[in-house]
């Protein structure tokens, strides 16, 4: 970890940013994928965009059913913590884009309501891999 805590703080806002932007991806992809199938937009259709977001999807049901801590909200953690730890760092309180996107992506609410949403979404992803058909691959 970088001992500096300017460059901590940057540090930890950059990677709350990336897990912000991670977090819109899967939640709008999916609202996109259903959306864009009955709308016809190609992209929705396309095997990249789709594998993506199923393989996203399932990394965070997955840590929310073995109960693990995202590793991007452990690193943000361990950056804001380093700052911290630095004699004369200033207590973090928080950035314009740390207030903000943390309070977009960080709720206090109880797991099980988290479990059942992103067990709810692998599901539509799923579904949607029979509903909304990714295009076939060029020979």
């Amino acid at each position: 970890m970088p001992t500096d805590a300017a460059t901590s703080l940057l540090l930890a806002d950059i990677v709350l940013v990336l897990h912000t932007a991670l977090a819109l991806f899967l939640t709008f992809g999916l609202a996109a994928i259903w959306l864009g199938g009955w709308l016809g937009w190609g992209f929705v259709r396309n095997r990249g965009f789709r594998l993506a977001h199923l393989a996203g999807l399932a990394v965070v049901a997955l840590e929310s059913v073995l109960g693990l801590t995202c590793p991007l909200t452990d690193l943000e953690s361990g950056l804001r913590n380093a700052a911290h730890a630095t004699p004369g760092a200033m207590p973090y309180r928080g950035g314009f884009i740390a207030h903000w996107l943390g309070k977009i992506l960080y709720y206090d609410l109880d797991e099980r309501v988290f479990l059942a949403l992103y067990l709810a979404a692998l599901g539509l992803t799923l579904l949607a891999w029979r509903v909304v058909r990714v295009r076939g691959r060029k020979v």
